[in-house]
């Protein structure tokens, strides 16, 4: 550990590996990769370099793709689902942060799930030791939220972060550099989409794509009911007739087919502050709740947090980069923060 993060040769990486997202922070440099994690492959297991697209130009070809070309998610629910894919990933993104002829393997700090298992930890560092990073330590998502969220982790006083990712909703309660309680429930932003796709299907007879589900998801997506009423065109394909046709959606219904994954989430919060020592739960009602993650931006979510639990609610400055940017902090004042970092 002595000469961690001290070489001027290279480039030290701090990294979200995200189900629908991935960030590299490079210290010294901020954020410079913020693409989707998603990986395009050719079916052909004889074809030496199998990888068509990463991030971004991959995920426009999500359900595009001929029969001989798959565009996968390789982080499921905020865990590997495809190793190989992953390392892929990892090295297309490492090339553009480190370039072809750096020969300097850098440290690296990954951010993974409060509740990963041995097995998912190993995984994690061994596809970034593929991707060719070098010493790598592993920092949880929660922790480092909060850490980019600003909140005062290091004092002994109770901290509660709500991180709502694309695969998991993470609820932790920090105090004096560590996670005091952890609540992890495999419900986030992806959940939302699948709920959107089959309302759709159930009350329109039209199928629509997880990029579709998204859009509306961020037009018409709200935690509770307001007096916004909007409406989106939608376009999808006949589940009886096999064609293109479009309907028109309301703000309303969204709002009701997302009642059950938000419900989970709000309840997974309320159930956190139920298990909280009370010295530290006093805390949390004075400095309130802060929520972090992309699921944070739906709109009114942290309203209906702050109604179902009677304690302030907060949105973090920078809710999609928050972990990436903790994470990044933790490099640029490792002297400090060192005690967060798992071996």
């Amino acid at each position: 550990m002595a000469n961690f993060l001290h070489s001027w040769l290279s480039n030290d990486i701090a990294i979200d590996l995200g189900t629908s997202n991935t960030l590299f922070f490079v210290r010294g440099k901020g954020i410079i990769v913020n693409e989707p994690s998603v990986v395009a492959v050719h079916q052909d297991p004889y074809k030496k370099d199998r990888i068509v697209a990463v991030g971004r130009e991959a995920k426009e070809m999500l359900g595009r793709t001929p029969h001989n070309i798959s565009a996968i998610r390789p982080i499921q629910k905020g865990v590997i689902a495809d190793f190989d894919a992953t390392v892929a990933m990892l090295k297309h993104f490492l090339t553009r942060v480190q370039g072809k002829m750096n020969l300097m393997k850098p440290s690296a700090i990954i951010g993974v799930p409060v509740g990963i298992t041995e097995v998912e930890k190993r995984a994690v560092r061994e596809s970034a030791e593929s991707a060719s990073a070098g010493e790598v330590f592993l920092i949880e998502e929660p922790m480092a939220a909060a850490i980019g969220a600003g909140m005062p982790i290091t004092e002994p006083s109770g901290n509660m972060i709500v991180d709502i990712g694309g695969g998991t909703t993470e609820v932790a309660v920090i105090s004096l550099g560590g996670i005091v309680y952890s609540h992890s429930i495999r419900i986030g932003g992806d959940t939302m989409d699948k709920a959107i796709i089959n309302h759709i299907k159930k009350h329109y007879s039209l199928l629509i794509g997880e990029r579709t589900a998204e859009e509306i998801k961020k037009k018409l997506g709200s935690a509770m009911f307001d007096d916004n009423e909007e409406t989106m065109i939608v376009r999808g394909r006949d589940v009886m007739a096999g064609v293109p046709r479009n309907v028109e959606i309301k703000s309303r219904e969204v709002v009701e087919a997302l009642q059950v994954p938000v419900a989970s989430i709000v309840e997974a919060v309320r159930m956190s502050l139920e298990r909280t020592p009370p010295e530290l739960a006093s805390d949390i009602v004075d400095q309130g709740i802060m929520l972090s993650g992309g699921g944070a931006l739906l709109r009114n979510i942290d309203a209906l947090v702050q109604r179902e639990t009677g304690v302030p609610v907060h949105l973090a400055a920078d809710p999609i980069s928050g972990t990436v940017l903790g994470a990044g902090k933790v490099l640029e004042e490792i002297d400090r923060l060192r005690q967060v970092l798992r071996a």
